[in-house]
């Protein structure tokens, strides 16, 4: 599975978030990153919103969105999260 992580630049929350999500171990994950500010589209529907995070099977095109994990998330919490939302799929 990818997970993408809707970002942009000096966006503190952001590198949190991905700082945590690249410690996770124990889930087969993609980590995938895209930079709202190179986008139009992307900067639009996300300027107000990032971090946003959205669960991608390479077998389709379906982008799933995750809810936002705290900033005070432990890794392992994140990873919690998103065994929780594998799970379901």
């Amino acid at each position: 599975m990818r997970l993408i992580l809707y970002s942009k630049p000096g966006c503190h929350l952001c590198e949190g978030l991905q700082e945590k999500l690249e410690k996770i171990q124990n889930l087969a994950l993609e980590l995938e990153i895209r930079d709202i500010t190179t986008r139009e589209d992307w900067f639009l529907a996300y300027q107000y919103e990032v971090p946003v995070l959205y669960l991608s099977n390479p077998a389709d095109t379906n982008e799933k969105p995750l809810p936002r994990p705290s900033p005070r998330a432990s890794v392992q919490q994140l990873e919690q999260m998103l065994r929780k939302y594998l799970s379901n799929d």
